[in-house]
């Protein structure tokens, strides 16, 4: 594609958006019915904001859902110790929760709004951000437009490019190179993905490593794992979780395969707890007692799966057991992130299509920390090996700690690389006058 196609896609896109303006409240209701969006916000995602503008200094901050909002809360506390107000859109209804819980009212949250002009241009001409930064790999054409033509400074941290979003976009480089070219620092996971966002039109590009060895362990209401541990007893279990379609079924194989020779607890947390019914009434076909989180309803001796449908509760299912099988990367593409299970201290399995973490199963699988199976039998093999050898089981645990331990450091080199940024943001907070109420104190 040559510059002045290029320059003719984004503009067609831009009109594109224009044109479909009409239709994005009834999409919003729509999506609203379908709890993907929250009703009582819907607005946001216009681009009218929800909140006030505070005084000084403010960093735009977006992450798409739930992982990316995990990965930089570190970098946003530190923006806050910094005394910059952090305003953090994020996508997804499960994402907003996780921020409620997690940063409350260190930050303004908001819905992101629609990459479209006129609710682009308004959410930017309310808050006025003095830097967008953006995390992993979201591309938004009109919004990058919007910022670039403001001259407000674009930064991609913890950026990772997929193998498929790679060739897709290599496919269409002056399209990649006119958008790009428009970020002012990439801070990026791994070196593949520095030298594909080069390869792209972005610069400079520095790398940084996976912020997400950074974050803490997901927590847990230690009641609610006290109340489980209790009724699990001595039983073994294993989970497998941020499950896609066809990997529920893949568990309650194992399962079924399993069940004589150890009498385990399998624990299932799908990727999307919505989906809870649907994979109930396919375990129940399949002959299973199920207890789910939602319900409360108690493990008892004769509960075959606890269906973790609940949201923020990662924490309590990676507590309850050693031994976690890690999502699309079986029957989808791409896996899940393996950080958090190794961080909890679990043993790691994955299938065999994990090309969005690739770098982390590598290092992971380098110590010994993680395996790779083909299909199910191979799952459910490997975790019947790890269920009864101990010194097997915990060998990979120990590996999967000393792992994370020596992937540590991205945040400072994250924070380093945006200092040229944020800094004259420190100076001028620090400057602003403070209230008259604060200053009587």
């Amino acid at each position: 594609m040559s510059g002045g196609l290029a320059r003719l896609a984004l503009y067609g896109y831009r009109i594109a958006g224009v044109a479909l303006y009409p239709l994005a409240s009834p999409y919003l209701t729509y999506r609203g019915l379908k709890r993907k969006e929250d009703p009582s916000r819907r607005l946001e995602r216009l681009g009218y904001a929800s909140m006030p503008r505070p005084r000084g200094p403010l960093v735009w901050a977006h992450a798409a859902s739930v992982g990316e909002t995990l990965a930089i809360m570190p970098m946003i506390r530190e923006l806050r110790r910094r005394q910059i107000h952090v305003l953090l859109t994020t996508g997804t209804v499960t994402s907003a929760s996780l921020v409620e819980a997690r940063l409350g009212r260190e930050v303004i949250h908001q819905y992101v709004p629609l990459d479209i002009k006129f609710p682009i241009k308004r959410f930017i001409s309310y808050w006025k951000p003095d830097a967008c930064i953006t995390a992993e790999s979201e591309i938004w054409p009109t919004t990058i437009a919007e910022l670039a033509r403001r001259g407000i400074p674009q930064i991609r941290v913890n950026a990772r490019i997929s193998d498929r979003s790679f060739d897709r976009w290599r496919s269409r480089h002056s399209l990649a190179e006119a958008l790009f070219e428009k970020l002012a620092l990439v801070v990026a996971q791994s070196d593949l993905d520095a030298e594909r966002f080069r390869d792209l039109g972005a610069w400079p590009v520095i790398v940084s490593g996976n912020l997400k060895t950074d974050t803490d362990p997901p927590p847990c209401d230690e009641a609610l794992l006290a109340r489980y541990s209790a009724e699990i007893g001595t039983r073994k279990t294993w989970a497998a979780i941020s499950t896609f379609e066809g990997e529920e079924q893949a568990a309650a194989k194992v399962h079924k395969v399993l069940r004589p020779k150890n009498d385990q607890l399998t624990i299932i947390v799908p990727r999307h707890p919505d989906r809870a019914d649907a994979i109930e009434a396919m375990l129940k076909e399949e002959g299973l007692s199920v207890a789910r989180r939602s319900r409360n309803d108690p493990v008892t001796e004769s509960t075959d799966i606890l269906l973790g449908d609940s949201i923020g509760e990662m924490g309590l299912y990676l507590r309850l057991t050693e031994i976690a099988f890690v999502g699309r990367s079986l029957t989808n593409e791409g896996g899940q992130n393996p950080l958090e299970p190794a961080m909890l201290g679990c043993a790691v399995l994955s299938g065999p299509n994990l090309q969005n973490f690739r770098d982390a199963y590598q290092n992971l699988a380098r110590k010994g920390a993680a395996r790779v199976v083909r299909d199910v039998e191979m799952l459910a093999k490997a975790v019947h090996y790890l269920l009864i050898n101990d010194a097997a089981r915990r060998k990979m645990m120990d590996a999967g700690h000393e792992t994370m331990e020596e992937m540590r450091g991205a945040l400072g080199k994250t924070i380093k690389a945006l200092e040229p940024y944020i800094n004259p943001l420190t100076v001028t907070a620090r400057l602003q006058p403070r209230p008259k109420a604060a200053a009587a104190r």
